[in-house]
């Protein structure tokens, strides 16, 4: 097998990760109504469940834990286990009876989406070729959104009949079915729940077949490599210390973390609260919140395409300046048109669909895997993931008090949304770094020298 065919093929095992990782967050976003109704929950309770997820805290905790793990005992250590804490996760989750047994659910598959985002991210570039390092990241970033999109298609048909419109998926008869073999059987929340229990249950299943296929990869070469040369962290706290005391290091860390972080504030909110918004703000029922968001991920997977054939080949610095603009003009429209028009959800649909396509986590994946050495590349990735997610917890629980119970604060939210959005937009362009058509070896080298 030639070494290009090799990297696609690890690329697409690893993939799974981001799979699982996006799917977890939509997974409990298209049934964050249906769990509010059935446990009696309030927005700040929502707030809780974002902060601890995947979306946020959970993947901190994980990341930061996961990036050391990965730089001291190696990326295959990662994709042994790692996947096993995942499933006992979504676990809880299914047989959830009670708010803290959903929360426990959410913080342990948070837990373990972020142990292994370093490691994928940090194998996948180490693993590629130097022309395709790019494309490779994308691919990746395809399965972020091919997750989503499969699970909100199963949220669609699974829907039950909530909101004004009060139709229901055309599978939902199945969900009564198998409520009905727990005893369930009157309509109602605790019916309606069973659907996303569903959706849950076939994230358990493709974990189960991530794990098969990823505890079989071989270590990454160049962890090997620096292992050898006596250059492999000897501790965590060791690897702090070099993180934080070399000024590049610095200076790299402050330009991602700052650039992924003002745009993940937005995207965690949309990741988590997106159906939520669209049915409490903008009046419509689970299943077309669901529908609206599957044709917007739709349009990120066809964009994800377009940009892993591109990204090795143009300037990135203007790549990523489109991709943003994107996002900023579609926030603008929000507050122009307002959320209660079918026509600018439409189009807000589409522009955040190919901002999502020329994502920013894309820029992020491949800078933050090209810029470290490979004896803390993966710890590097672990604290910025660590520092973005823990920070998007904070404003997850702040942003569902500035929303309102019922979306009356949309617009204020909003205006923030649309500044930090700028922010990225600034800090990205003019910070974007010149590695196209480099090895790893190379930048390191020219960024840190002969040492």
């Amino acid at each position: 097998m030639s070494k290009e065919k090799g990297s696609l093929k690890s690329t697409i095992a690893v993939s799974l990760t981001n799979y699982l990782d996006a799917g977890a967050i939509v997974a409990g976003a298209s049934g964050l109504t249906l769990w509010k109704d059935y446990l009696s929950l309030s927005e700040g309770h929502l707030g809780w469940l974002n902060a601890i997820s995947a979306n946020c805290l959970g993947a901190a905790i994980g990341a930061i834990v996961g990036g050391f793990l990965a730089d001291k005992y190696g990326r295959k250590a990662i994709y042994t286990y790692n996947m096993l804490v995942y499933m006992l996760g979504v676990l809880l989750i299914l047989l959830s009876s009670n708010f803290s047994m959903l929360l426990a659910g959410f913080l342990v598959t948070g837990i373990s989406v972020g142990v292994g985002v370093p490691a994928s991210w940090t194998y996948i570039s180490e693993s590629s070729e130097v022309g395709n390092r790019g494309r490779n990241i994308a691919i990746s970033q395809m399965a972020w959104g091919i997750g989503p999109t499969i699970i909100l298609i199963l949220g669609t048909l699974l829907a039950p009949p909530t909101g004004g419109a009060g139709s229901e998926g055309v599978m939902f008869p199945l969900v009564e079915s198998l409520a009905g073999c727990f005893g369930v059987t009157e309509q109602g929340a605790t019916l309606n729940v069973f659907s996303s229990r569903i959706v849950f249950a076939s994230l358990f299943v493709v974990a189960l077949i991530a794990w098969l296929l990823q505890r079989r990869l071989e270590e990454s070469q160049q962890w090997q490599a620096a292992r050898e040369s006596g250059a492999q962290q000897p501790s965590t706290f060791a690897s702090f210390g070099s993180l934080f005391t070399n000024r590049i290091n610095i200076r790299t860390i402050l330009f991602l973390a700052g650039m992924y972080l003002t745009w993940n504030l937005v995207s965690s909110v949309m990741g988590f609260f997106q159906q939520h918004i669209y049915e409490t703000a903008g009046g419509l029922s689970n299943e077309y919140a669901n529908m609206l968001s599957v044709g917007q991920w739709f349009i990120i997977i066809a964009t994800t395409f377009v940009f892993s054939l591109i990204v090795d080949k143009v300037n990135q610095r203007w790549l990523y300046f489109t991709g943003v603009m994107c996002a900023v003009l579609a926030w603008l429209l929000v507050l122009t048109v307002g959320i209660n028009s079918l026509t600018g959800l439409l189009v807000f649909t589409l522009l955040w669909g190919l901002q999502g396509g020329i994502s920013v986590q894309s820029f992020y994946a491949l800078w933050a895997s090209e810029l470290f050495p490979a004896k803390y590349r993966a710890a590097a990735q672990g604290v910025m993931f660590f520092i973005v997610r823990g920070l998007s917890a904070a404003w997850g629980l702040g942003f569902v008090y500035i929303y309102g119970e019922e979306g009356e604060g949309f617009t204020v939210a909003a205006c923030v949304m649309l500044g930090l959005l700028l922010v990225s937009l600034i800090i990205g362009t003019v910070g974007a770094p010149d590695t196209r058509g480099k090895s790893l070896e190379q930048i390191t080298k020219e960024r840190y020298g002969e040492e």
